[in-house]
């Protein structure tokens, strides 16, 4: 599986971490920035984030900014995206359950075993495939297509 992860400067020091994991468990990283705790704008890597998922260049994302919050919803305005901000296990198994989502994004404060723990749990969590959730994202789609 192909993971996309991005940061700013204030999830820098997790996205090394999660990166290195990741590696570690065998996944294909692609690092998209940021490379340094200088300050740096979470819009531009959530951005480029969401375009990658969206265009299938990597299979999922993570990113990562301060709160978890400012990114997600720069990756959330990507067409074709499906960016939850998690904060807990249960978090990432509901969203890649019922919601199916791309990205998750954390904030960076985060503790790094937590982090990891959601990681995992996103990973290895499927689409429930159910016909409500279905529907649900059919019409996210169908809005997206119309705007």
């Amino acid at each position: 599986m192909k993971v996309g992860i991005a940061s700013d400067h204030r999830g820098y020091k997790l996205k090394k971490v999660l990166v290195d994991y990741l590696k570690y468990k065998h996944f294909d990283v692609i690092d998209y920035g940021t490379d340094s705790e200088k300050i740096a704008d979470y819009t531009k890597y959530g951005f480029l984030l969401g375009e990658k998922v969206a265009s299938k260049e990597v299979d999922y994302g993570i990113a990562i900014c301060g709160s978890g919050i400012g990114i997600s919803i720069v990756c959330n305005k990507v067409k074709g995206i499906r960016c939850a901000k998690v904060d807990s296990v249960k978090d990432a198994y509901l969203t890649k359950k019922d919601n199916d989502a791309n990205i998750i994004a954390l904030n960076g404060t985060m503790p790094n075993y937590k982090a990891k723990d959601i990681v995992d749990k996103f990973f290895e969590t499927d689409f429930s495939n159910t016909d409500r959730y279905i529907q649900r994202i059919k019409q996210i789609t169908n809005y997206e297509e119309t705007k």
